[in-house]
């Protein structure tokens, strides 16, 4: 009885398993796959506890303040009320530059579902640790896909994120940068996959992580990552040619194009409108053909593209950090004021007017920076002895970017390069500060840097092997030291033979100051070689910290070598060193000092004196704003209990603002550099990387130069101007036009360099100037005068404005908004009318007698067509992502099967 029993149950658990083939294959793997992801779970706790101690405030509830985030609240201002009031995008703001489309602002797309993946990767960590967890993690999936050693893979994370151009632009509010940065190295992971074989897993992930970087809305960044993959694609190709393995190139190439396509499809809606704007913005032609400064291409203006261009010395900064000083640094500006203040600076101040060298930090060749490109020492090392170690078609293509990006990055200093690029590369002319191309660099050093340390941990014996060229045999070792430990040591014992330590504006000023005052000619001379020797021991000091990085490195890598070290001590030794050297030089310019308590963010823009006494008069016009107002005030206050007197009082504003449209001249700031005044009003000045080209020429030709009836054409009601006594104060301009007038006669001119010249001489309220393009709508007009006529504006959205007119003839009334075709569309009495531009940027059309209800409409048709496009680009690439998953679980249970 008992044998038959054991013979039952035996037979019953074969037949138990037979039947759950696939779950006893799960849990047997249960345990494999937990030893797989065990070292990447470890990776993202250690992701974790650097990103939290090195922004260590957030942890005490306080938050960075980063400049231009706070910047863009202010022209944000006004769409962000609109979508808070109605649940919708206006797609259009009037808060800077007269007004312009929002698509380079801030819009809510269709593709914005791709925001909690960014939060999936980003781990739920608070900002601005968030953003240094994307780029750990992006360039961490990279080093994966190399089959690089997991622990390993985290020193090459810490080194990419830890580059000082990226710590940089966290802690100045670039985020859309930072998010696109943060995604270009595991887009680039799905590419290699793609071109190692591996279409399906490659594909995805490139056509996942481009969507991300796609959405990031950086399109200068993503356009430096193509220029990276094209190169990287051209020693691939070459590599396939060689080995006549061409269909296995093509075959990746085809999976990444469908990659590309989707991840396009997915973000069509930002690419295309904001394609159709940059036509009309700063990115686009002038029509102009006047003034030597206007730009004669398709682009920006030359000058202005490559006003940030890397010094061909300061390329010295990718291994010594202070080889050109650098804004931000403590250190640099209280040795700087040490030298001089001891040579009785006062007197210098009162006589010579010296002040400004006392605070110049940097002397680079860029007009100003909040920081270094610096890559770290050691890590610079590590890349020029992979140049040696590594083997294979990457190494080439990383170099080749890498070189390019360099020359790239002179700009104006190397104009042969850059003249090329801007007038025949296909989009090349439409992005500014070139210097940024380094975050080329900063990719491909760490990349090559790290297969270098895996290559070494393969095979030890090649660090015995001698490089042989024409005139030198030597370790390997030797020349990766003398590019780096020897050019340091070099400059460090001869600084002012080869370098700059005062920049040419600075000699001239000095040499000014000369002129002027022959007594003073050896003072001065004497303060201006303090300031060298200051910088010069700035400079030493650095390039000894960058020799001793390296030296250590190498006796590292010397030390294993000589089996003295485990690979586990070297990959250890080897993190600590990127640590070391990339932390402290980092916290020279993100540091606990840049965080403040979270009240203090509440209110990007405290209110001005100014403010209150524009706010003030509207009330006295308008009446029902102030009832408008104290009744919202009442409901914030029962939201949020214990908001502050400062909350409370700002609350007035977003009701002002949504409900009238005049505008403000804010000479208390930079006018055109500053986003503060579009916080509480509709500015004619602003902050903007893209603003309309004809409105920038407008700046230049007229508002710069204090036209005042440019000035009054743009309903500037308000000007403020600083008051040192009782703080910034609002005038009222008695002259400004309003929000719509009628005029009695217009001229006609040829071309807009006649259209914008006539604005010197003309009288905006009683006459239009008008492109002769638009002559056919003004065919038989026959202006009559008429005392009695008049309009008015009856109620204000950014993308709908109602006017009520009433006239016993036909009139041409000009409107104080910006003209922008295609999208806005007029409506009279709910019928669609034509209007024409007049005066340069302002729109105006004809009136029929009698009394009508104008409409003016923001009816962008193609963006919504876009977001159609997206969301069936969205759910096909889901639809691949899921039949892929599905394909792999098939492949798991038919394995099992076998297994079993």
């Amino acid at each position: 009885m008992h044998k038959l029993f054991c013979k039952l149950h035996v037979s019953q658990y074969r037949q138990f398993f037979k039947q759950n083939s696939f779950e006893k294959y799960m849990i047997m793997n249960f345990k494999s796959l937990f030893k797989n992801i065990y070292p990447h779970l470890i990776s993202l706790v250690v992701f974790l506890i650097i990103g939290f101690i090195y922004f260590q405030p957030v942890l005490e509830g306080k938050q960075l303040r980063k400049g231009d985030t706070i910047n863009a609240l202010g022209y944000k201002k006004e769409i962000m009320d609109f979508r808070k009031t109605t649940g919708e995008d206006p797609l259009w703001t009037n808060s800077m530059f007269g007004g312009m489309p929002a698509y380079q602002i801030t819009v809510e797309y269709k593709a914005k579902f791709m925001q909690y993946f960014k939060a999936l990767l980003q781990l739920e960590t608070p900002s601005p640790v968030r953003y240094l967890i994307l780029y750990l993690i992006g360039f961490y999936i990279l080093m994966i896909s190399l089959r690089v050693n997991p622990w390993l893979a985290i020193g090459g994370a810490i080194a990419y994120a830890f580059s000082t151009y990226f710590i940089i632009i966290i802690g100045a509010g670039h985020l859309w940068k930072v998010n696109a940065l943060a995604f270009i190295p595991p887009a680039l992971a799905g590419i290699l996959l793609a071109f190692r074989g591996k279409y399906l897993t490659g594909g995805l992930l490139a056509a996942f992580f481009l969507i991300l970087e796609i959405y990031s809305n950086h399109i200068q960044m993503t356009y430096y990552f193509l220029i990276t993959v094209l190169c990287v694609a051209a020693y691939e190709f070459y590599y396939r040619y060689k080995q006549k393995e061409l269909k296995q190139f093509f075959t990746a190439i085809g999976v990444l194009s469908i990659a590309a396509l989707l991840a396009i499809g997915v973000n069509i809606s930002n690419l295309y409108n904001s394609y159709e704007y940059s036509k009309q913005t700063i990115r686009g032609k002038s029509e102009l053909t006047i003034g030597k400064e206007h730009n004669k291409t398709s682009g920006l203006d030359r000058d202005y593209a490559t006003q940030w261009s890397y010094g061909k010395q300061e390329t010295l900064t990718l291994l010594i950090p202070n080889a050109k000083g650098g804004a931000g640094s403590p250190q640099e500006g209280m040795q700087l004021i040490s030298y001089i203040s001891g040579k009785q600076i006062k007197d210098v101040d009162s006589y010579y007017q010296i002040e400004p060298l006392k605070n110049h930090h940097y002397w680079g060749n860029q007009p100003f920076t909040a920081g270094p490109v610096y890559l770290g020492a050691s890590l610079l090392f590590l890349f020029f002895l992979g140049l040696f170690v590594v083997r294979g078609r990457l190494k080439w293509g990383l170099l080749t970017a890498s070189i390019l990006a360099i020359l790239l990055s002179w700009g104006h200093n190397f104009p042969s390069l850059t003249n090329f690029f801007f007038d025949y590369i296909p989009l090349y002319n439409k992005f500014r500060v070139v210097s940024s191309i380094l975050v080329i660099v900063e990719l491909c050093v760490p990349i090559l840097a790290i297969l270098a340390v895996k290559k070494i941990i393969e095979k030890p014996d090649i660090l015995k092997q001698k490089v042989d060229l024409k005139y030198l045999k030597a370790n390997i070792l030797i020349l990766p030291l003398l590019f780096t430990a020897g050019i340091a040591l070099v400059l460090y014992l001869l600084p002012d033979t080869f370098l700059d330590f005062i920049t040419q504006p600075e000699n001239n000023y000095l040499a000014q100051i000369k002129s002027g005052n022959p007594n003073a000619i050896g003072f001065i001379s004497q303060i201006q070689a303090d300031i060298i020797n200051a910088r010069i021991a700035m400079f030493r000091a650095d390039a000894l910290r960058s020799i001793a990085f390296v030296l250590v490195t190498a006796a590292l890598l010397i030390a294993f070598g000589k089996k003295l070290i485990k690979p586990n001590l070297l990959i250890a030794g080897i993190i600590v060193l990127i640590l070391a050297d990339l932390w402290p030089v980092n916290k020279r310019f993100v540091n606990n000092d840049n965080f403040v308590p979270k009240k203090e963010l509440k209110v990007a823009f405290n209110p001005t004196q100014a403010d209150f006494e524009i706010l003030q008069n509207e009330y006295a016009h308008r009446p029902e704003l102030k009832a408008m107002a104290q009744k919202a005030q009442q409901e914030y206050k029962k939201e949020n209990p214990r908001a502050s007197k400062v909350e409370l009082a700002i609350v007035p504003f977003s009701i002002l603002n949504q409900h009238s449209d005049y505008r403000v001249l804010n000479t208390s700031v930079q006018t055109f550099q500053n986003g503060s005044t579009s916080y509480y009003h509709k500015s004619i000045g602003g902050y903007h990387g893209a603003k309309l080209r004809r409105y920038q020429e407008l700046i230049d030709y007229h508002i710069t130069k204090n036209n005042e009836k440019v000035i009054n054409m743009l309903n500037t009601k308000y000007i403020i101007t600083p008051d040192k006594k009782k703080g910034n104060h609002a005038s009222l301009n008695p002259d400004a036009l309003g929000e719509a007038w009628i005029v009695p006669s217009y001229k006609m001119v040829n071309n807009p360099d006649e259209e914008i010249m006539a604005l010197n001489s003309f009288d905006p309220a009683k006459e239009a100037i008008v492109d002769k393009r638009f002559a056919s709508q003004l065919d038989g007009f026959d202006s009559k005068p008429d005392s009695l006529a008049s309009i008015t504006m009856e109620s204000y959205a950014p993308n709908h404005i109602k006017y009520q007119f009433s006239a016993s003839s036909e009139q041409l009334v000009v409107f104080s908004e910006i003209y922008y075709q295609p999208r806005w569309n007029a409506y009279v009495d709910g019928k669609k009318a034509k209007h024409f531009r007049a005066n340069f940027v302002l729109r105006a059309m004809r009136v029929p007698a009698g009394k009508h209800q104008i409409d003016f409409k923001f009816e962008p048709k193609a963006f919504y067509t876009t977001e159609k496009i997206s969301v069936a680009s969205m759910i096909l690439f889901f639809l691949l992502l899921t039949g892929s998953i599905l394909y792999g679980i098939k492949n798991l249970i038919k394995e099992s099967t076998v297994n079993e």
